[in-house]
């Protein structure tokens, strides 16, 4: 259940005594004017808002009032906020609706219908926090695919979600984040799956041969082609295309490759038939393609194409707790180099890992932990050798708001414990410093599943 805290704003004293009076059951804050209202949400976070839009210093209008609903649903967005207007004020409830109120209430005040509208609207933010809830805690069911943070499996359902169906998938993302496991894992989940999965880079061909490549050539259409072969496209037929580096591709091809989204058929080089292919295309790129656009390098036209839906991937410096998880992970991999001897970290290892900014991503890391392996002369991977340079990540300029800055740093700590410990609860706490229940009550709090 959640804390039934409601921020009433409105400057009349009068009117504050009697919605006192109609919310007994409740924990009632009130704010008389905008200033006020920004504090108490910031403070409180309350999940129902009513306000009226008669504020001062604009008693007469509704711009300080519609001032105050925009910047409440810029720190509050899941706030629900009950508009209160005159009675013969439709227009403006309207509009208010439209600028994100959940609800509008006439004056005078009914304590009963207000009542009915407030709990509603309680009960809607209650459930659309518990869906929020069940999402966040869903595991990711990819195969190969090692994460929990939220960012990530955040990718995973998208993936998930979008993997049975036939549209274009764009993976952006920086290099070494994954981006090919995850084409791996949308191909696994889709109803192609049983069909042939074809991956080409772009980037690792010469622009020359790319396009036989892709297309193929029929015998004789220069020297050498002795003999008909088939391109990518067509080998992946009924099943996926990836296209990796697809930022590296030269304008002409790109215009080859947009015919053939468009129509689904390809000419051989050196032939005149069409030949129709039936294909799901996935592409993957760690350029800045909007970029690639300004720049006259990268078709508008085709880029819509490849990206009916785009997925971007975070890089791993922005994945909290992963880090952790993934180096044990490929220390579990690599544990028949040493015959299963090394098996953990150093404490100044565990700090030396968290605080590189893995440029490399993923592949950087993977990396790091095969040397500290091949290296490690004891039982546990020290920081030397990870060997690891020292670029530690700097405080970014974030919010002031001291509240944020609390959670966020309480959230980090729990999940690097949580991480340090292998998910064991009592341990977890112990490095913390707080009794298991109150480490249950900090999970919740923060809607973590172990």
């Amino acid at each position: 259940m959640i804390e039934k805290k409601l921020l009433i704003v409105e400057d009349d004293k009068g009117l504050q005594a009697q919605l006192r009076w109609c919310f007994e059951g409740m924990e009632v804050l009130f704010a008389d004017n905008r200033a006020q209202a920004l504090e108490m949400v910031r403070k409180y976070k309350p999940p129902v808002i009513t306000l009226d839009l008669g504020l001062p210093p604009d008693d007469e209008g509704v711009s300080e009032g519609f001032e105050t609903l925009e910047e409440i649903r810029q720190l509050s967005p899941a706030a629900k906020i009950i508009v209160v207007t005159g009675r013969d004020d439709r227009a403006n409830a309207i509009r208010a609706i439209g600028s994100g109120a959940h609800d509008f209430y006439h004056k005078p005040i009914d304590a009963e219908i207000l009542g009915f509208i407030v709990n509603r609207a309680f009960r809607i933010f209650e459930l659309e926090e518990e869906t929020r809830r069940l999402s966040e805690n869903q595991d990711t069911a990819l195969d190969g695919v090692i994460a929990g943070s939220p960012e990530m499996l955040r990718v995973s359902r998208t993936i998930e979600k979008v993997a049975p169906s036939n549209a274009s998938v764009l993976i952006l993302g920086e290099s070494g984040t994954g981006k090919e496991l995850l084409m791996r894992a949308l191909h696994g989940l889709s109803t192609r799956s049983k069909e042939r999965l074809v991956a080409i880079n772009c980037a690792a061909i010469p622009e020359n041969l790319l396009e036989t490549e892709l297309f193929g050539y029929e015998k004789g259409a220069f020297t050498g082609a002795a003999k008909q072969t088939l391109g990518k496209i067509e080998l992946a037929h009924l099943g996926t295309l990836f296209l990796d580096e697809v930022g590296d591709l030269t304008m002409p091809l790109q215009a080859k490759l947009l015919r053939f989204l468009q129509e689904r058929v390809i000419e051989r080089v050196g032939g005149r038939e069409e030949i129709p292919v039936d294909v799901r295309v996935v592409c993957a790129t760690h350029k800045d393609i909007s970029a690639l656009i300004q720049q006259g390098l990268f078709r508008e036209d085709l880029y819509y194409r490849i990206s009916e839906i785009t997925v971007r991937v975070p890089p791993l410096r922005e994945r909290q707790g992963d880090i952790l998880l993934l180096a044990k992970a490929f220390l579990g991999q690599m544990s028949h180099q040493n015959d299963g001897q090394i098996r953990s970290f150093t404490k100044e290892a565990v700090g030396a890992l968290e605080a590189h900014t893995w440029p490399g991503n993923c592949r950087e890391l993977r990396n790091s932990i095969k040397r500290a392996v091949i290296m490690c002369e004891g039982k546990q991977i020290t920081a030397d050798d990870l060997d690891l340079q020292k670029n530690a990540r700097g405080v970014s300029e974030g919010e002031f708001n001291l509240r944020e800055v609390r959670d966020l740093a309480e959230r980090t700590a729990i999940l690097r414990a949580i991480s340090h410990v292998d998910g064991k609860i009592s341990q977890a706490a112990e490095v913390l410093g707080v009794s298991r229940p109150t480490l249950y009550d900090l999970l919740k709090k923060h809607h973590l599943k172990v």
